[in-house]
């Protein structure tokens, strides 16, 4: 799968995720742009954004964009926070459809 890291998850965390193609927004270089514009091109090239920005999905329409959104909820966007998450995100990522928001974490 091609997921988009965002600019609020640490970059190591793609690290964890051997299995999938992961790219980051800054890597991309779109760091700074806005939500919405930055779904707009995640939807061309992605599967998925991963982000920690839980109000994200209620921000933005993702009925219109070809990319799923997934949501690492966690108690701090620290990499060591994180990596617990990876195997229910793993296990999420396989059943991930477009124009979803999915809450990984608490």
């Amino acid at each position: 799968m091609r997921l988009l890291l965002d600019e609020s998850v640490p970059r190591r965390l793609a690290q964890a995720l051997p299995n999938h193609e992961v790219k980051t927004v800054i890597e991309m270089g779109w760091g700074g742009i806005k939500n919405g514009d930055l779904l707009t091109r995640a939807a061309t090239g992605f599967d998925a954004l991963v982000t920690v920005d839980k109000n994200l999905p209620y921000q933005q329409n993702l009925s219109s964009l070809a990319l799923a959104v997934v949501v690492l909820d966690a108690h701090s966007n620290e990499l060591s926070a994180l990596l617990p998450l990876v195997p229910m995100l793993e296990q999420t990522l396989t059943v991930l459809t477009p124009r979803t928001y999915v809450k990984v974490g608490k």
